[in-house]
């Protein structure tokens, strides 16, 4: 019978013995048997083997394995033949409470009753990150070994969410390191952290988990932008245990933040899930002796219990928040005790397969061909995604396309050039790894159309042609408006409208219309594309929209999320053409005042097609209205009775209206973060040959504020009258953490900054945007840094709200917010034009029963008291105009607050989805054109420095990068902690042993591109990359010894790697010039 046990005692490497069988001749015939195993196994054909080279990869050992939290390599114990270590990384595999440990571990039954352990010393702190490291052990064959803690009951975790022992949160793997994870609760300002794989617990990016939050004692210090970037051993990268230590009366004690006062009455949670108060602690201890025996429990998993000093886990929101407040300068960690919803990406892992250990090993077990004879089955290989967020994966043969294992089989090693896609099949308790199975391949890893495959299938992205089904919905061409419609909808066809939109969009939502009123107002028109016309609800085209979602875009290509032939053609606000549309109409004095609207069904007629740079030109006045054959020759067709010169000035009265509106409303607390966009110069054959940084021009400024105005004013309008049934968008505030770190790193570079409110935060930006104007490096940077707390604008029902206090957009400073200005292209503005339609049918019914009631038998206009200015909530509240807009909501089928609710959740996740796919295409593109061009070379900014690596801001690409220096042979990296102070130097290379390392050491080429001094001549681009023109620049490459502190201008070098044997990624190196070879 083998044992568990936990390391250590005093300082020694190897394993004390705890419990040893008395059975000698039983413990020789499982070492026969143990070796015996050893001796069969070649390649990866088990299970338990493929574990082993996936813990290689994480730089352990690959024999089998206990786990020590010190992170280094322990050699197995002499005098335990059959004893299985198993300890967890520095996290909460050990909790300490008044010289009591638990061991946050389950075992398997038949070794419960012999259970024992060592108490752990205190914890070498390791200048590398902590992770689960496995250390060589002999095995019990007969012994099952759990690498995590089993998952609580769907039960036991509702009970734990009632009880407020647990919190529900999302899981997100930080992407540098992936035994980092954060999780955030709603409510909760700071994200909560989960530190190495057993507090994981076998949780994906991506899950929703139920999380149990540590005692503040095991909180780590929070680390942020105004202090240096310790990097030491990733700050946020490894949690500060509560340490143990030993002293010589036999009791234990805790550090003194270990003495808490949030110590209560404790709780079992029994395998059924129930609950009952006790208090006895889970060890019993004889400590005296250096060791403890662990009670018939279970911590993270079925059976629990806390002993009586502990920290109360079951603690109120407010009271969270307020203990989270009080630590402000602590980051709170937790652990998942279970995975409540499993994540999509699970279904959408893409990555490379490792086979050439097993076809090299397919020889040796033909030797054994009886073993082998039906086992063709029954091997395993290794997968490793491209996102560095998930872990390795095995797959068993069986799980292999029989295209790949015929490949297999003759033995082809291009295999792992091959891009795949795979899902996640389990993930047991006994294995560090998951199971995955492989459902396609795209191709070579190298194509660009492979890796377009690949990012697609990543993210759920729906590329697949639309269904007869849907087709069948589609109108009848040729296509014209309704004679119905004619009657019912307002006619603007001889109205001057027109589109403005990127040159190569087919899709036109949105057109424009301005005209100068008696008393000197404007009125302004904004047309959107009446889609949910040809969108109806539960139909096959809705129902498809939906699961779309939104259209896609992909630099060189557009997947949209309705028929082309309704989205580019039907619906689209093309000119000269007939189109059905909902416009809305302010009247806007000379000071930027709305002083009324009107909101209707209408026809247009736009007359022309604008680009944005046509409108532009128009702005900067670059063509005379005389010259008209310079106009006809280069500008788009012009519909209809107008002339240029009625274009024209429309165009430029809207951009001094748009100015009144923009000055507005940041004057009312608007916050504005402008970046500048990375944009590609493609050839014919779709291959970027040049990019250029880009910023908005007024031409967009003007679209964007009659969109945001019209945005904001249809929101009014559905939560007026559907105050449940509302689809809102909400930005909420920035992390208040996050934000105090920006002001503290704006201060600390002599820059004043006021955080209090969005206004005072643009105000303050806009003033250093003016003492920047002479380096716009660092002003980009500052950007980039300022948009940091922000958080993601989501999407939301209105009766989701309790109190109304939520509903607001913190970067617009509007107290409602939606989309209604692009229904060809977002499904959430489909909704909300059905919701609006709903509201302006139920107007009219009200009015025309109001004035029957009133006894008016003549034309009066009275008041829009559903869509007008003015707004009388009892008139709204009354019977008659709830009928009515009950009536409405049912012929237009607008959803109840449940159904809303998840339709906005999934549009939120969808809409992320998009977000990530554009950021992988444009990083694709990147690293295409960075492999055209072999080497870029750019000055870049110091952002982050510490004793392992630095964050630079490339220049010229726009993009952050790490560089890594410590540990590289012929580099020695000197970090002055006084003076956040960087010196790297040139030195003979070696190897010194360092406790704490992994073993292994950089070549100097992976961390600097080394030239000799002479004077290089080294063809660079001008102004931006990539011009035609070469030219020779001033900047050389930076001299050993190199004195590097934050925000100082470093030479770099930059290349594509990856592609056919790995995931894509842009490295940037030090450009150095060196005497030495």
């Amino acid at each position: 019978m083998g044992s568990w046990i936990a390391e250590s005692g005093g300082v020694s490497t190897h394993t004390e013995e705890i419990f040893v069988e008395n059975d000698s001749r039983e413990n020789k015939k499982k070492k026969r048997r143990s070796r015996k195993s050893k001796q069969t196994l070649s390649g990866c054909t088990s299970a338990s083997e493929l574990c082993t080279d996936a813990s290689s990869s994480l730089g352990v050992d690959t024999t089998s394995y206990c786990m020590v939290p010190n992170g280094h390599h322990q050699s197995p114990n002499e005098n335990s033949d059959e004893s299985i270590s198993l300890m967890s990384s520095m996290h909460g595999n050990e909790h300490t409470t008044n010289g009591n440990l638990q061991i946050l571990q389950s075992f398997p039954q038949e070794n419960k009753d012999s259970l024992s352990y060592n108490l752990v010393p205190e914890p070498v702190v390791s200048e590398e990150p902590v992770e689960l490291v496995m250390v060589p052990q002999p095995v019990d064959s007969m012994a099952r070994r759990n690498f995590f803690p089993p998952h609580w009951s769907a039960h036991a975790v509702n009970k734990g969410l009632e009880k407020g022992m647990l919190w529900r949160a999302v899981f997100r793997v930080n992407s540098y390191n992936r035994l980092e994870a954060y999780c955030k609760i709603d409510g909760v300002q700071t994200d909560i952290l989960i530190n190495g794989v057993v507090a994981q617990n076998r949780a994906i990016d991506g899950d929703t988990v139920a999380i149990a939050i540590d005692p503040p004692s095991l909180w780590p210090r929070m680390k942020g932008l105004n202090e240096t970037t310790d990097n030491s051993a990733s700050h946020s990268n490894s949690r500060d245990v509560m340490h143990v230590r030993g002293c010589s009366s036999g009791k234990c004690k805790l550090d003194a933040e270990a003495e808490n006062d949030f110590s209560s009455n404790n709780m079992v949670i029994e395998k059924d899930g129930t609950y009952h108060d006790n208090v006895f602690p889970v060890v019993t201890s004889d400590i005296s002796d250096g060791n403890a025996v662990l009670d018939d429990g279970y911590v993270c998993g079925c059976q629990t219990t806390i002993s009586d000093s502990a920290y109360d886990s079951r603690i109120s929101l407010e009271k969270f928040c307020a203990l989270i407040s009080l630590l402000s300068s602590k980051r709170p960690t937790g652990m998942v005790v279970a995975v409540v919803e499993k994540s999509v990406k699970r279904e959408n892992i893409v990555g490379f397969l490792s086979v050439r250990q097993w076809i090299y090993s397919k020889e040796s077990r033909k030797k054994n061909s009886r073993r082998n004879k039906h086992q063709s089955d029954h091997g395993y290989v290794l997968l490793t995604p491209t996102d560095p967020k998930f872990t390795k994966m095995m797959v068993p043969l069986r799980n292999l396309p029989m295209s790949i294992r015929k490949r297999l089989d003759a033995g082809d090693l291009t295999i792992e050039s091959d891009l795949v896609a795979a899902k996640v099949v389990d993930w047991a308790e006994e294995c560090h790894i998951p199971t995955a199975c492989v459902v396609h391949v795209f191709g070579r890893g190298s194509d660009v159309e492979a890796q377009i495959a690949a990012i697609l299938y990543e993210n759920a992205i729906d590329a697949s042609d639309f269904s007869s089904e849907v087709l069948s919905s589609l109108p009848h061409m040729p296509w014209e408006v309704p004679p119905e419609e004619s009657r019912s909808r307002i006619d603007l066809r001889n109205m001057c409208i027109f589109t403005i939109d990127p040159s190569t969009a087919t899709d036109l939502d949105d057109a424009l219309s301005v005209e100068t009123l008696p008393n000197g107002n404007f009125r302004v028109g904004v047309h959107i594309a009446d889609v949910s016309y040809f969108v109806l609800p539960d139909t096959a085209i809705d129902v498809d929209a939906q699961i779309r979602s939104t259209s896609v875009y992909l630099l060189l290509q557009k997947l949209p999320m309705l028929p082309p032939m309704l989205s580019d053609n039907v619906a689209s606000l093309n000119p000269g053409v007939d189109r059905l549309s909902f416009s809305i109409f302010w009247d806007i004095n000379s000071d930027g005042e709305v002083l009324d609207r009107w909101i209707g069904r209408t026809i247009i007629r736009s007359c022309c097609k604008l680009s944005y740079e046509h409108a532009q030109d128009i702005i900067d006045g670059l063509f005379e209205i005389q010259d008209s054959s310079q106009m006809v020759k280069n500008w788009p067709k012009l519909y209809g009775q107008f002339e240029w010169c009625d274009v024209i000035k429309s165009v430029n009265q809207l951009n001094e209206i748009s100015k009144l509106l923009r000055k507005n409303r940041f004057e009312g607390g608007a916050l504005s973060l402008e970046s500048p966009k990375i944009v590609f110069l493609f050839d014919e054959e779709g291959i970027p040959y040049d990019i250029v940084v880009s910023g908005r021009k007024p031409s967009n400024f003007l679209v964007e504020e009659l969109m945001l105005l019209a945005n904001r004013t249809a929101a009014e309008v559905i939560t007026r009258t559907y105050p449940c049934s509302a689809l809102l968008r909400r930005h909420p505030e920035p992390n208040a953490r996050k934000l105090k770190e920006f002001e503290a790193f704006s201060n600390k570079h002599g820059l004043k900054l006021d955080i209090s409110s969005s206004a005072h935060l643009h105000h303050s930006l806009e003033r250093i945007r003016g003492e920047l104007k002479n380096d716009s490096v660092l002003l980009d940077i500052l950007m980039s840094y300022a948009a940091r707390p922000m958080q993601l604008a989501t999407y939301f029902c209105s009766g989701e709200s309790k109190d109304g206090s939520d509903l607001g957009h913190y970067a617009l400073a509007v107290p409602l917010y939606t989309h209604f200005t692009s229904p060809l292209r977002r499904y959430p503005d489909i909704l909300v034009h059905r919701t609006l339609a709903a509201a302006l049918e139920a107007e009219d019914i009200y009015l025309s029963r109001k004035k029957v009631s009133s006894n008016i038998t003549r034309e009066v206009a009275l008041s829009r008291c559903f869509t007008g200015m003015c707004f009388d909530k009892d008139e709204i509240e009354s019977v008659e105009a709830q009928e009515a807009l009950f009536a409405a909501a049912s012929k237009h089928k607008v959803p109840g607050t449940e159904n809303l609710a998840d339709v906005a959740a999934y549009c939120n996740e969808r809409k992320l989805a998009t977000r990530h796919v554009k950021d992988a295409t444009d990083k694709l593109y990147m690293w295409v054109f960075l492999k055209r061009k072999e080497i870029l070379y750019s000055e870049a900014r110091v952002l982050g420095l510490g004793p392992r690596f630095m964050s630079i801001y490339v220049t010229k690409l726009a993009m952050e990068r790490r560089i890594y220096y410590d540990e590289v042979e012929g580099l020695t990296a000197e970090w002055l902690e006084n003076t956040s102070t960087l010196v790297l130097s040139q030195s003979t290379p070696k190897r010194p042993s360092k406790k704490g390392s992994p073993g292994k050491w950089r070549s100097i080429d992976e961390t600097a591109l080394i030239v000799p001094p002479p004077d290089l001549k080294i063809e660079l681009s001008g102004d931006f990359v990539g011009d035609s023109e070469t030219s020779e620049v001033n900047d050389r490459p930076a001299f050993f010894p190199l004195t590097v502190r934050v925000l100082s201008t470093i030479p770099v070098a930059l290349h594509a790697i990856g592609g056919d044997d790995g995931p894509l990624d842009i490295v940037a190196r030090l450009y150095i010039s060196s005497y030495f070879d």
